[in-house]
Formats: structure tokens, sequence, C-alpha cells
């Protein structure tokens, strides 16, 4: 069994080099798991890194409307006038200096005969081999492209299907589904380490989760939490991960997942997170008036994820079952794997 020593170093949050006091919590600072979809911390310095985003985004996109239209061998007064949108305004977009809505956006893309994806997507830096697999994919049915993800991981990979067992288990779910509940039952069954990618994170952070979100946002955050899983694929050849529920959310930490974990989605209805988290004296949404809102915000979660959650190699039913009647049914799931 891998040594775990050690494997809580606290290093800087988000590359910076120190939290220092500033850390200190406020009372009114937002839950953990509350804050999946929570914008980040304003300020000055916020305030001056979204201003030279948004600069750097309308260069990006100004090269790849001048790059498409060049490709097409159109000029800029053709394209202005295919796209209905005035020559010296076309000209500013394509210099990095028109403050384009979305509506021109669609304009300019319908003219030039393309997505409109890809003027938005940095698809240049991956080669012309990577728009051609776009466009291949997005002719294939939601059946056959689950069987292509799952040919290409192995490939990738080196596996060989599902001749083998799974060594790294990640369970998903909402809130509330029995993560870090049936975690540890399920690793100690299987002789183990169980593992809570979240407490993973404090130990990187050196702070605890509401002050991640509260100083440095859900992006702080969600670059933490990919730090932290590779660090743990990297640690346990075996394990059995609790993961945090946004976590597929963001596509390149959940492909990550997927690719190094057999994934074990822990299903509940809506009703169960809620009355679970109510048990867990969550006070972010077990007040009585705010039932109703959070009740509305479970099923809006669930909903927004659930095609995600669904892309698991596994799915359980945890509703209306005991503790032990879902352990003993993931036991025998992953033995009728190996078998």
């Amino acid at each position: 069994m891998p040594d775990r020593k050690g494997s809580g170093k606290k290093t800087a949050v988000a590359d910076t080099a120190k939290v220092g006091k500033a850390g200190k919590k406020s009372k009114n600072a937002p839950q953990a798991e509350a804050i999946e979809g929570a914008e980040p911390a304003s300020g000055k310095a916020a305030d001056k890194s979204s201003t030279l985003e948004t600069t750097e985004l309308s260069l990006q996109l100004g090269q790849r409307v001048r790059s498409a239209r060049a490709a097409r061998a159109m000029t800029m007064k053709q394209l202005a006038s295919e796209s209905g949108i005035s020559l010296p305004y076309l000209s500013r977009v394509e210099k990095g200096d028109g403050n384009i809505s979305i509506a021109v956006l669609y304009r300019l893309a319908l003219a030039l005969n393309l997505p409109i994806e890809n003027l938005l997507a940095d698809n240049e830096r991956y080669g012309s081999n990577y728009t051609l697999v776009i466009e291949l994919l997005k002719r294939q049915s939601p059946e056959q492209l689950a069987e292509i993800r799952r040919v290409l991981a192995d490939h990738v990979s080196g596996r060989k299907g599902n001749d083998t067992a799974p060594r790294k288990i990640a369970l998903i779910g909402l809130r509330g589904a029995g993560k870090t509940t049936l975690g540890p039952l399920i690793a100690a069954k299987l002789k183990v380490p169980f593992i809570e990618l979240n407490r993973e994170i404090e130990q990187e952070a050196g702070i605890t989760l509401n002050e991640i979100f509260w100083i440095y946002g859900q992006a702080g955050y969600r670059r933490l939490e990919q730090r932290c899983l590779e660090r743990v694929i990297a640690t346990y050849p075996e394990v059995v991960l609790a993961t945090g529920g946004g976590i597929v959310a963001e596509p390149s930490t959940y492909e990550l997942l997927q690719h190094s974990f057999y994934n074990i989605w822990l299903r509940a209805r809506p009703e169960e997170h809620f009355e679970r988290v109510m048990a867990q004296h969550d006070a972010r949404i077990a007040s009585p008036q705010l039932r109703q809102e959070a009740m509305e915000n479970i099923f809006r979660t669930l909903e927004a994820r659930e095609s995600a959650y669904q892309l698991a190699h596994l799915t359980v039913q945890t509703s209306g079952k005991t503790v032990a009647e879902t352990v003993k049914e993931v036991a025998a799931l992953l033995s009728r794997k190996k078998a």
C-alpha cells in the first residue's frame, strides 16, 4: 500500500507565493461545494486581469476572422458586404479593437460559412488535423462517440479494453450522493487506500476550502483540483477517490479523471440528496426558509451535470438502499469485472 506521508505539502494556491494572514475566513465566507459556479473574488487585481484577458481574446478573435477570410480568398470589403457589417467596424474587429457582440460574431461566421465556435475555439494551436477530427466527430451518433472515446483512451494509455480490473476507482456525483460515506468502506473492502480530493486540496493550499474560494475564487480552486488529481494519479497505483461534485464541469480535469480512473456515479433522487445534506447539518441549504430554493438548485445542478455523470463507467443507484447494501453492490459489480 503506498505511503501517504508527506503528500500534504503546503504550497501556494494558484501559483501565488504566499497566502499569509489574508486567508482568514469571514463568518460570511461561502461554503465550499455550495460555490460551484460562483464568480472569482473581485478587486482591482481581478479587474486588471479581466481587462488583459479581454484584450487578448479580442486580438485572437481578430486573427481568426482574418485567417478565415484569407483562406477563402475574400477581401475585407467582400466580407463586410456579405455579413452586413460596416467596413470600418470589420477593420477594427480584425485588428482586435472591436468590442464584438454575439450577433456580429454570428453574422461573420455565417458569411464565412463556419460554425461560430470555430471563431471562439483555440483550434489553431493543434493544427489542421484537429479541425478535421472535430468535424468527423460531429457526424457521429452519441453511441458512436462513446465508443470512439473508449477506444481512443485505451489506445493512448496502452490499455486493452475491459481486460484489466480497475486499480484506481473514482466516485463522482452530487453532494449527498454518499461519496465520503461509501468511499472508505469500499476502499476497506478492496484493501486499497481511500483519498478525498478536497482534503488533498486543503493540504496543498495550507488553508480551508472556504478560504480558497473566498480568496482565489472558482478558478483558483479548479487549478488546485487538477494539480492534486495529477499528484494522486502519480502517487497511488491503487486507490478509491472521492471527488467534488463539480469536477465533471471542468472538461480537462474530468477527461483526466475518466482516463486514469474507473468512474462510478453514485446516483440518488434529488429529494434524497437534500435529506442527506440536511442530516449533515449544512446550514447552507438546510435552512427551512431556503428549502424550496435549495431543492430547485439541486434539480438545476443535476440537470446541468447529468450528461457528464452519465459518462461514468458504472452507475450505482443509492436511493432507498442502506450504506451496507450499496457497498455490497459496488463490491459485487467490481468483482464481476475482475472475473
